[in-house]
């Protein structure tokens, strides 16, 4: 069980692979074009973010690592663009620009978090690194605490033997994200992290979990790994060893998948953090499951944050849900709407949750991309409602709430009204389930002031809390 994770911020990543810019062009689709059958969409956002072991790079520096990335870009715009924004966020890099080929890039056209199409504009880069990007990376290897070889088979890791070797000569640990039908070519890595199909490729399915072990030791003793860790999706992930440790079998996290994108690219930067800290195999892998969870749950390619990281581990292993601090959320929210996420929020005390709540909050959710419950204080409720309110406690309630697929985050207020709370996230739609008047939803003139959205649903007839108590007392 994990009981706290340290600071990576002394952690130095040294990080080579297939460098790529991923693009998403966001918009509403509308109607089909008369030209062929096909959707129209009308973008209204274009999103640019570091794609391939860029993205490995920026999920290591996302968790406070200190991070050199080496990779091959053309000597194009979005080489410059890709370079500018890794080193906005204070990576170092270190580009061979010497190729005649453009920069690898995947653009993908989404509408309603969904993906309608990807066209990836790329040529394999044949020949070698120049003398002077090799003589780099040796120089650089020295000073790093972990190696990470990202390989997404675009020709920039043309001899990975090398790179293992220089990295294994001064002691440090080399994680591979590998490709191909050869992992031999990785020998004398400390450990892979193939997903399910690229493991698959090279020991053929498996039927179960120990199946998986006896066909993937013989490949760990062959290669001279030290493990193995197979990410498996829904599943969870597996880590296995070579030699007599017992495998280490780990469920997934994520309470609801809307994207796996750059999914392996976290999971393999969070580790490397984690054995850059000395930490056991087994916390490091589960903090590197923790982190695949909460990554899934976002749109496009995506990092997670030391914050967040720390919440979900405290949340789930105290088996007591929170709610979420006010730095953590709007971190999060910031981070949704830079991917064209909507952001709906509806608050209220819950203290009998019935199947009208639940109604609503299903509905809430649909309207857009992320659901912000903000949920009244005991005190708050206490003074709104009289002193023998609440009937249950800020923590049951909460534990309620987080329990509904539907809510993603929760937060709380200790006012009588979340007015506060509405200016400071400024949902896209504030959202008020019941019998109201537009004009009588508390915070409703803020939304509006900025040209959000405010919706009444309602609630399922005869069923809310008063009624259910006046209900009880008879009896």
């Amino acid at each position: 069980m994990i009981k706290q994770i340290p600071s990576f911020d002394n952690i130095h990543l040294l990080v080579i692979g297939d460098v790529m810019l991923d693009k998403f062009w966001h918009g509403q689709v509308t109607r089909i074009s008369p030209e062929a059958p096909v959707p129209v969409v009308q973008i209204h956002e274009m999103i640019e973010r570091p794609g391939g072991a860029a993205n490995v790079a920026l999920n290591g520096r996302s968790l406070g690592c200190q991070v050199t990335l080496f990779g091959r870009v053309g000597a194009d715009r979005d080489g410059a663009r890709l370079a500018n924004s890794l080193e906005n966020d204070q990576i170092k890099v270190h580009f061979d620009r010497s190729s005649k080929h453009a920069t690898i890039t995947k653009l993908r056209v989404m509408s309603l978090r969904q993906q309608l199409i990807r066209l990836d504009f790329e040529q394999q880069f044949a020949e070698s690194p120049t003398p002077d990007f090799e003589q780099a990376y040796l120089a650089a290897v020295q000073q790093a605490d972990v190696v990470i070889i990202s390989d997404y088979a675009k020709g920039t890791i043309d001899d990975p033997q090398a790179l293992i070797q220089a990295a294994r000569a001064y002691g440090k640990p080399v994680l591979v994200d590998p490709k191909g039908n050869n992992y031999h070519r990785y020998q004398g890595a400390t450990i892979l992290t193939p997903n399910r199909y690229e493991c698959e490729t090279i020991i053929g399915s498996w039927t179960s979990l120990a199946d998986l072990e006896r066909r993937a030791k013989p490949l760990i003793q062959a290669c001279e790994l030290e493990a193995l860790l197979v990410t498996l999706g829904p599943d969870g992930a597996c880590l296995i060893f070579g030699d007599e440790r017992a495998s280490i079998n780990l469920p997934t996290h994520a309470r609801e998948v809307f994207d796996v994108t750059g999914a392996g690219d976290t999971v393999i930067a969070t580790l490397a953090g984690a054995i850059g800290s000395q930490l056991p195999w087994d916390i490091a892998v589960e903090i590197a499951n923790r982190a695949a969870g909460l990554v899934v749950e976002k749109l496009g390619t995506a990092t997670v944050t030391m914050t967040e990281l720390k919440h979900a581990v405290s949340s789930v292993d105290t088996m007591s849900p929170e709610v979420m601090p006010i730095d953590t959320l709007m971190q999060a929210v910031n981070t949704a709407r830079s991917h064209g996420e909507r952001i709906v929020m509806t608050n209220g005390c819950f203290d009998i949750i019935h199947p009208g709540h639940i109604m609503y909050l299903q509905q809430a959710k649909r309207l857009g991309s992320r659901l912000i419950v903000a949920v009244n204080e005991d005190h708050s409720i206490t003074r709104l409602k009289g002193p023998n309110r609440p009937i249950h406690t800020l923590q049951d309630r909460v534990a309620v709430l987080a329990a509904l697929t539907c809510v993603d985050w929760i937060v709380s207020f200790s006012e009588d009204t979340p007015c506060a709370l509405i200016d400071l996230i400024r949902p896209d739609i504030l959202v008020k389930g019941g019998d109201y008047r537009l004009e009588d939803v508390v915070g409703a003139d803020i939304v509006l002031s900025y040209g959000g959205q405010v919706q009444v649903l309602a609630e399922l007839p005869g069923l809310s809390t008063t009624a259910i108590l006046e209900q009880l007392a008879v009896f």
